[in-house]
């Protein structure tokens, strides 16, 4: 849904990936962007472990010519981006990719680290003429890459609106559940009546700030 459904919203375009490919590594990519703008796509901050991570730094290494000669570009902005949670929440291993990039580079012809990651979540480096830059987004940080502030509550809105009816609210939402704090995390207490999201009614809230949890580690 994500790549067919919102990456165009925002301007960018789904991209074939086929196994063994030189895409393979790749989802998306922004339209007329320049650097351009390439992304990965994974769904939460714990997807990789080590041998993943090494391999997404060689995919990097060993493809970006071929990206940047599909699209006419002379600088690739690669993101690896995570769809929710935050950096602490990660495990790192996403983070090992940016490592793996610095051990690795060196060692490649023509190869030159510019901007170290250590103690950041990007890097940059140069093969030659082509300059790459390589992030890793976790949640709010990949959404407002993608499209801007404001994407990431215009995406919770929409799929609030398109799957939970006002009127269903507070009797779904009651009863037993599996989150110890989750009523901690849908009360509406301390908001005051004004407090508004104009594309949503107010009963629909509880179930907006239930998925924005999963994008902050406290809900303040």
């Amino acid at each position: 849904m994500v790549e067919e459904v919102v990456l165009p919203v925002y301007g960018w375009e789904c991209v074939p990936s086929g196994m063994h490919s030189a895409n393979s590594a790749l989802d998306g990519r922004k339209l007329g962007s320049s650097p351009l703008c390439v992304a990965t796509l994974k769904s939460g901050p714990r997807c990789l472990n080590d041998e993943m991570s090494a391999n997404f730094a060689d995919d990097i290494i060993d493809h970006a010519a071929a990206w940047a000669g599909s699209w006419n570009a002379e600088q690739i902005d690669f993101t690896y981006g995570v769809l929710y949670g935050t950096q602490k929440q990660s495990n790192k291993k996403d983070w090992h990719i940016l490592r793996n990039l610095r051990d690795k580079v060196p060692a490649q012809p023509q190869g030159r680290m510019i901007v170290s990651p250590d103690g950041r979540w990007d890097c940059e480096y140069v093969m030659g003429a082509l300059k790459v830059r390589a992030s890793v987004r976790i949640g709010i940080d990949w959404w407002t890459h993608l499209g801007g502030r404001d994407c990431l509550v215009e995406v919770l809105c929409a799929l609030v609106r398109a799957c939970i009816m006002p009127t269903q609210t507070q009797a779904r939402l009651a009863g037993e559940n599996s989150i110890p704090d989750l009523a901690e995390i849908i009360s509406l207490r301390g908001f005051p009546s004004s407090y508004n999201v104009s594309v949503l009614q107010r009963s629909q809230l509880p179930w907006l700030f239930l998925m924005a949890s999963h994008f902050c580690d406290e809900l303040a």
